[in-house]
């Protein structure tokens, strides 16, 4: 759409706004009417500064509301100055309208509404929201800019097809419950099967974590991909030696999630917490590595029923 169009259709669009207001709306100002408008001004100014002439509300209420500046010799409707840090505030003409909306627009680099507004208001007293709304409406740039699709908050699942092909490896930090120095647990989950092995850690090191899970892979075998979500927190000298004795295991890292963005096993970190709480608070023990033996079978088939 070129300018004139646009021009055009968004002359075409106030004037069906106007038609909608009531007919004494101050906001909108064609020609004859803005002219009509400084020159009452004038009059009640007269009034009011000549002593024994009849004052009436109008009189009062406009020049609380208007004042007039003279510009070139051209009389500028603006908005009454009553704080001296206040700049001028200009009234502006329907036939105005476009014209210093689209350079407003252009200046700030295609902003939206909000961002309008707040730059328009500074400069001019009746520019409305719904006028600004009228010319976004035609904009091309911006129709372009809002075409593109935006990525959603919920991230898509990892599916994989064969058991091993993929693990993903989280810790739970349980340091504000430590128990006979175990302080973390970890969380290890097939990603086809949702199986979950759970083991309390005593630290977070590499040498204790590689431990852990040679002692899965012994029982379970080694996954092609381990996954995780805690950064390079495990990928040091003693995992990549465990991963050597499994020549086609690689690790892979990626950016942590919560349970609310489809990580499964950032929802099982979560079932974990609230089993190992309800088995603690129905044994009356304190000894979560202890409980952690009981609830791990549940939790791999909750979590099984669940994405199912």
């Amino acid at each position: 759409m070129d300018l004139n169009e646009m021009r055009i259709k968004f002359d075409n669009a106030i004037l069906l706004l106007i038609e909608s207001k009531r007919n004494d709306n101050n906001f909108f100002l064609n020609n004859e009417e803005y002219c009509e408008r400084i020159e009452e001004i004038k009059k009640s100014k007269i009034t009011l500064s000549t002593a024994g002439v009849k004052k009436c509300t109008k009189d009062y209420r406009n020049v609380r509301k208007y004042d007039i500046l003279v510009i070139n010799g051209k009389d500028r409707l603006i908005k009454t100055i009553t704080n001296a840090s206040e700049g001028v505030r200009y009234y502006v003409k329907n036939e105005e309208l476009f014209d210093i909306i689209h350079s407003t627009h252009t200046a700030i680099g295609h902003g939206g509404r909000d961002r309008m507004m707040a730059e328009l208001k500074l400069k001019y007293a009746n520019v409305t929201k719904e006028t600004i709304m009228v010319y976004l409406s035609l904009c091309s740039d911006c129709h372009k800019k809002s075409s593109n699709p935006k990525r959603g908050l919920v991230s898509k699942p990892i599916l994989h097809s064969a058991y091993n092909s993929r693990a993903q490896l989280d810790l739970i930090d349980m340091q504000s419950q430590s128990v006979n120095d175990f302080r973390f647990i970890m969380n290890y989950q097939d990603h086809l099967t949702k199986f979950v092995v759970l083991k309390p850690l005593k630290t977070k090191r590499a040498e204790e974590v590689a431990h852990n899970l040679l002692d899965i892979y012994t029982t379970f075998g080694a996954p092609a991909i381990l996954h995780s979500d805690n950064g390079r927190e495990f990928v040091n000298n003693t995992i990549n030696e465990l991963h050597a004795m499994w020549g086609d295991v690689k690790i892979v890292h990626g950016k942590p999630r919560h349970s609310q963005s489809q990580g499964s096993v950032e929802r099982a970190n979560r079932d974990v917490e609230d089993m190992l709480a309800t088995w603690m608070a129905e044994n009356k023990s304190s000894d979560w590595p202890s409980g952690l033996k009981f609830p791990s079978e549940k939790i791999a088939l909750f979590i099984q029923v669940r994405i199912i």
